[in-house]
């Protein structure tokens, strides 16, 4: 019998799968993984520093987490939480609640994906608010749903040819690094920035239609990047004086991420009145929450809000099991100190290689800019090649914005593959440097 290899499988595949179901990079077909590695169908073993997108925090068959699944799966596998409760999620919505950045009472609805919890933050911030109008950020990734995807501004392939899209949603300007002036300062350019923020509400924007203000604190698809916190507490300001609810998107940078467990906590003195989960929430099984103070969250009744199987006792069992290893391994601890040793090897491969630009981690969750060296603009042919050679030395890596280094391994990654992943990132940066990389025959199908 003739096994199945990554060609003969993908060749299978490509008579029956839609090219809008997935982004291209590498012409591989996972077979299984272990910690912070992956295996092909050829057997051939990568260190992933991508971790499913950031939705395997905690690694990939970690055996407490399957040992959850597989006694919750032989027990219940499914009875619609539309309709009764189940143990595992009634034991994790309380759990789940405790943790939210926000004060007073707390609840939470379920899903499916982080997808449709922004679509949750849109429905409830409009029936608590009887407000109509959504503002949200250039640079966004809210998901592939009609609400979340008309939030989302990061690709034109999100846009292009499926309108109209959702009504009353407003783009404005996310403050990322690409938008500084030569010599401008922080503050100056937060100033700017704020400016373009308000232009709409001064222009065709009433500030008393608007139900909600949705921003990724830190951007994931974005390119990995962090609003600074003195525009961000503008925004949050403006939106409590205007009776606009304030509300953040933890499906990326949550659970750990970014050394804290949720990525409005690098913003002191921020609370969210409504935040979407989802990703790493169940190790990447297909389970979300949408998190806000009650008052907002009982706005709305049944079924406005439900799923069949959003919920289920599978996916809660390996949530519950996702906290236990979040909290008993010291994940968010680690994932803070692995990344001040990421963020000092990129800065030292920085001043190595002129083709680093700006470098940002926050815990272990890095973006690396790649540029041209002498105009300092942004380099999309030598990240494809960069990227596909990492692929080739064994490691898994892809890039955001086309120049972008998306770093973001499992928490769990061990010290020593850590160390081999900057060993294998330092040769494709000295090849590079070398002129020795070419581009992959596919590269005009790779990336966003």
């Amino acid at each position: 019998m003739v096994e199945d290899t990554n060609r003969s499988l993908l060749t299978k595949e490509a008579a029956a799968l839609s090219p809008a179901t997935r982004v291209k990079y590498y012409d591989i077909v996972i077979d299984h993984g272990n910690g912070a590695t992956i295996t092909d169908a050829d057997g051939k073993t990568y260190i992933d520093l991508l971790a499913s997108a950031s939705s395997t925090n905690t690694g990939h068959a970690h055996p407490h987490i399957v040992a959850a699944i597989t006694k919750q799966a032989q027990k219940l596998i499914q009875y619609t939480p539309a309709y009764f409760a189940n143990e595992p999620a009634a034991k994790l919505a309380p759990r789940l609640a405790a943790l939210a950045p926000i004060s007073g009472p707390v609840k939470l609805a379920w899903g499916n994906s982080g997808s449709d919890a922004n679509d949750a933050i849109i429905k409830f911030a409009r029936a608590y608010t009887n407000r109509q109008y959504v503002v949200s950020f250039t640079g966004a990734y809210h998901g592939s749903t009609y609400g979340s995807l008309t939030t989302s501004a990061v690709s034109l392939n999100m846009s292009r040819k499926i309108g109209p899209l959702l009504p009353g949603v407003v783009k404005v300007p996310y403050p990322d690094p690409w938008q500084r002036l030569a010599n401008e300062s922080e503050d100056a350019f937060v100033d700017r920035l704020f400016r373009a923020f308000k232009q709409p509400f001064e222009t065709y924007l009433p500030a008393e239609e608007v139900a909600v203000i949705l921003i990724e604190p830190i951007q994931g698809d974005g390119g990995i990047v962090k609003a600074p916190t003195s525009y961000l507490k503008k925004v949050y300001d403006f939106a409590h004086e205007h009776g606009i609810l304030f509300a953040v998107d933890e499906v990326n940078q949550g659970l750990g991420r970014t050394g804290k467990w949720w990525s409005i906590e690098n913003f002191e003195g921020l609370e969210p009145d409504l935040m979407s989960v989802g990703k790493s929430l169940a190790s990447g099984l297909p389970l979300s929450v949408v998190m806000g103070k009650a008052p907002i969250m009982d706005a709305l009744g049944s079924p406005a809000h439900t799923f069949t199987a959003a919920g289920n006792p599978v996916t809660t069992a390996a949530a519950l099991a996702t906290l236990d290893v979040i909290e008993n391994e010291h994940l968010i601890e680690r994932s803070a100190l692995l990344g001040q040793r990421a963020q000092a090897f990129f800065e030292n491969e920085q001043k190595q290689f002129a083709f680093i630009g700006d470098v940002r981690m926050y815990g272990l969750n890095g973006g690396i800019d790649i540029v041209d060296p002498i105009t300092g603009l942004s380099d999309a042919t030598a990240t494809t090649k960069l990227i596909y050679r990492v692929f080739e030395l064994g490691a898994i890596i892809i890039s955001l914005r086309g120049n972008v280094l998306r770093f973001q391994p499992p928490l769990v990654i061990t010290e020593d593959e850590l160390t081999q992943a900057f060993s294998i990132l330092h040769q494709a940066f000295t090849e590079l440097a070398a002129g020795t990389l070419e581009l992959p025959n596919n590269a005009s199908e790779i990336g966003w």
